[in-house]
């Protein structure tokens, strides 16, 4: 028995979730069934910490680890039929919600990756991008300065998600305490910087219900909730004057309190009325929340 990191649910199969296990193994469990798990597979070196399923074609998965790699897997297939190195301890990793073939990373050396399988292995392996997060964003023309708090020094990155409405939007968090989004169509260091938490960010997501909302959990025992500034009718001078040091005019909209231990994981519930979602932490609790209790003037905390 080992420690699990990270979870997935099948795209394939209602009944089946993918766990990212300690020990460098995946297994592959189907509730359904007294006799588990179904089908496991053992090639990483060290702790597997992300796996993601691919959303579009739904007949693969990938898997990041420590050891400094990204294997995509096929589950009709004993083995893995791509390895991505990364060179560096890989915390999370994600299939693009818009492209079969487009993934991305982000690891302990402040990167992140951008991979496409329709490119020659041969070149780069699939790598097309590799952005350095702790870089400053440029100043833009006619817009407010750049604070000295958006540039930073490397930091392990831990978590980032894709943007489920705007294609090439990838939002970033990790050691630093500081959520920056990335537009990958114009590479010019973050578009939007959001610092606030006291500690560092474990996990964030962006909103299925809202283009310009997402989610993050701390180590500094909160959830909190943000718009990246680019809603219609948002005052990136409103946001500047609450805190000077973001940019891009993306703020924070509210926080939920309610952990007493460190916040490592949080989502957004996908059915229902929009707004609900679940956090869970090392205080073995497991919270489901509504956003909309702790979204409006004043940063209202739960």
């Amino acid at each position: 028995q080992d420690s699990l990191f990270d979870t997935t649910w099948s795209e394939a199969h209602e009944n089946q979730i993918l766990t990212a296990c300690g020990d460098g193994s995946i297994k592959l469990f189907d509730i359904s069934l007294s006799e588990f798990p179904i089908q496991s597979w053992q090639e990483h070196a060290r702790e597997v910490f992300a796996v993601h399923w691919n959303l579009v074609t739904k007949d693969t998965f990938l898997s990041s680890s420590w050891d400094g790699t990204i294997k995509i897997w096929n589950p009709q297939a004993p083995a893995s039929i791509a390895t991505l190195p990364t060179h560096s301890c890989t915390y999370s990793a994600q299939f693009s919600p818009h492209s079969p073939s487009v993934l991305s990373a982000v690891s302990s050396d402040s990167h992140l990756r951008i991979f496409d399988l329709r490119t020659p292995a041969s070149a780069s392996n699939h790598l097309t991008l590799s952005i350095p997060i702790h870089a400053p964003p440029k100043a833009r023309v006619g817009g407010a300065p750049v604070p000295p708090a958006a540039a930073s020094p490397p930091a392990e990155a831990l978590t980032h998600d894709w943007n489920k409405y705007r294609d090439g939007i990838i939002a970033t968090a990790g050691v630093d305490r500081t959520i920056r989004t990335f537009d990958m169509r114009q590479l010019n260091g973050p578009v939007a910087v959001l610092p606030g938490h006291e500690y560092a960010v474990r996990r964030l997501t962006w909103s299925p219900h809202l283009s310009d909302v997402l989610l993050s959990a701390s180590y500094d025992m909160t959830c909190r909730v943000w718009t990246d500034g680019t809603a219609m009718g948002n005052n990136p001078a409103e946001a500047a004057a609450k805190n000077p040091m973001s940019f891009g005019g993306g703020q924070e909209l509210g926080r939920m309190g309610r952990h007493t231990e460190f916040v490592t994981g949080v989502d957004w519930c996908l059915f229902g009325a929009e707004g609900w979602c679940a956090s869970c932490g090392w205080d073995e609790r497991l919270l489901v929340w509504d956003v909309r209790a702790i979204m409006g003037p004043g940063n209202r905390t739960m």
